[in-house]
């Protein structure tokens, strides 16, 4: 006689011990809890982010010490965060899809330790080659393995107040940027960039518990098995649609400037005349305007007040001409000034950043349905790992030809602002000659911005929404 199951019961809802990682380890409920452990998810995935996007961008602050020693350019140091941006990004769809096989929990495990391994392993170099191996392609390739199936989890747990969530959980950015700025300063002055690649690996061990936390969760949408072919299970499928092929175009365009700051804001710092406290404290009041922004676009945009992907197309501009601001601030004198004028620039790309950072994970339900949002999720960071692989080395490159990152700064926020304007292609980021549709609480399941045969859609729980008339 078969042993009975389990059942165990988390935030008001039960899930039951069941073999499949994916489809039959839960019973369905009518929708997303939209809390309960989903809460709990959201405080994992927040330390996810700050594990890994928080790090790097923290990261920037041992490349000077890096390029001393190894007698090597800003360009050649600036490869190691572009090569961990890219193999996280690229092999992101490849953590989607051994998510929905075998479920978030045991990749985001497999993941942590790979990337701690990879500081590890970075600590021991003795040339730029084995911190190319260690940081970019052992330490990338667990990041990989983490942010994909974290944050596509969070989306399945919450629905009117998604993208609010989404926003708590990429705040672990900022706040960790916050922390980890002046901490790895602190490190290496103290202990050399050794030491701090040796402690970094034990802090990023983290991850592994955090893995822990992702409980799966069965919605209604899903498919009824894993896919089992390769293509399937990565969603290659998801670019037969226009209105995702519009945003990948867009996202690849703005991850070509992104992540730019991410690697030269300290360095650029440095280069207008602040020490290294002074540049650490120019990153940190970015990140604080980073997180703070977050939780304030995630909440505004779940009013629904205003269309996601007209907020995702203004935001990416603003985040544009932040970086055009950042890049034309003029030379600081001494290294013990505050650099008021860059730290005001500084935190004004933060605000518009952080606003544009949960949009962009937010709108994909509406764009692919529920079903498909951690296959949209992983392919999304592929795309954006064309510009993590191009951006830093061109930024370096540029420095190195004119001798600041002025340039740089402006060509960044250049193609952010080429890929915001393709943005405008998506269903409702321009306003219609009609009236607008009442905010839909909450959103339906299946992709509200898919198109629809009939004229009203019928939200769970929530009153009819009519469609924007056309012109």
């Amino acid at each position: 006689m078969p042993a009975p199951q389990r059942k165990h019961r988390h935030g008001g809802f039960s899930h039951r011990c069941l073999p499949t990682p994916q489809t039959a380890m839960t019973p369905q409920p009518a929708g997303p809890p939209d809390g309960g452990w989903g809460w709990v998810v959201a405080a994992a995935a927040f330390a996810v982010n700050g594990l890994s996007y928080g790090l790097l961008r923290s990261l920037g602050l041992a490349f000077p010490d890096l390029a001393e020693h190894f007698d090597r350019s800003a360009q050649d140091t600036a490869w190691i965060s572009a090569l961990a941006l890219a193999v996280q990004q690229a092999a992101s769809p490849v953590g989607s899809a051994l998510s929905t096989r075998w479920g978030a929990r045991p990749v985001v495990m497999v993941g942590g330790i790979l990337a701690s391994l990879g500081f590890v392993f970075s600590a021991f170099a003795r040339s730029l080659l084995h911190l190319y191996l260690g940081l970019g392609l052992l330490a990338g390739s667990g990041w990989a393995l983490v942010f994909a199936p974290a944050l596509g989890t969070l989306s399945r747990y919450f629905s009117r107040r998604r993208v609010l969530a989404v926003g708590l959980a990429l705040t672990g950015n900022g706040a960790s940027s916050l922390l980890l700025a002046p901490a790895l300063q602190l490190l290496l002055d103290t202990f050399g960039w050794r030491g701090a690649l040796l402690l970094l690996g034990a802090i990023t061990l983290h991850l592994t518990p955090c893995g822990a936390l992702l409980l799966p969760l069965a919605l209604p949408g899903d498919p009824p098995a894993p896919p089992r072919s390769p293509l399937a299970a990565l969603g290659l499928g998801l670019f037969t649609r226009r209105a995702f092929s519009i945003f990948a175009l867009g996202t690849a365009l703005v991850g070509g400037g992104y992540f730019v700051p991410y690697v030269h804001l300290a360095p650029h710092a440095l280069d207008r005349g602040l020490g290294g406290y002074g540049a650490a404290l120019v990153v940190a009041m970015a990140a604080v305007g980073d997180a703070g922004a977050r939780l304030v676009c995630g909440w505004l945009a779940d009013q629904g007040w205003v269309p996601l992907p007209r907020l995702l197309a203004v935001f990416g501009a603003l985040t544009g001409l932040g970086l055009w601001v950042v890049g034309l601030v003029p030379v600081v004198g001494g290294e013990e000034s505050w650099g008021g004028p860059l730290l005001a620039a500084a935190v004004a790309y933060g605000l518009s950043a952080g606003s544009y950072a949960p949009l962009v994970f937010g709108v994909l339900p509406g764009l692919v349905g529920i079903g498909g949002v951690v296959q949209a999720t992983g392919l999304v960071m592929m795309l954006m790992s064309l510009g993590g692989l191009l951006g830093p080395p061109l930024s370096g490159f540029l420095r190195d030809e004119t001798g600041d990152f002025t340039t740089s700064f402006l060509v960044s926020g250049s193609l952010i602002l080429s890929g915001s304007f393709i943005y405008i292609g998506l269903p409702k980021a321009l306003p219609s000659c009609g009236p607008a549709s009442p905010p839909a609480t909450p959103p339906p399941e299946r992709g509200e911005l898919l198109p629809a045969p009939q004229a009203v859609l019928v939200s769970p729980g929530g009153p009819p929404s009519t469609l924007d008339t056309t012109c």
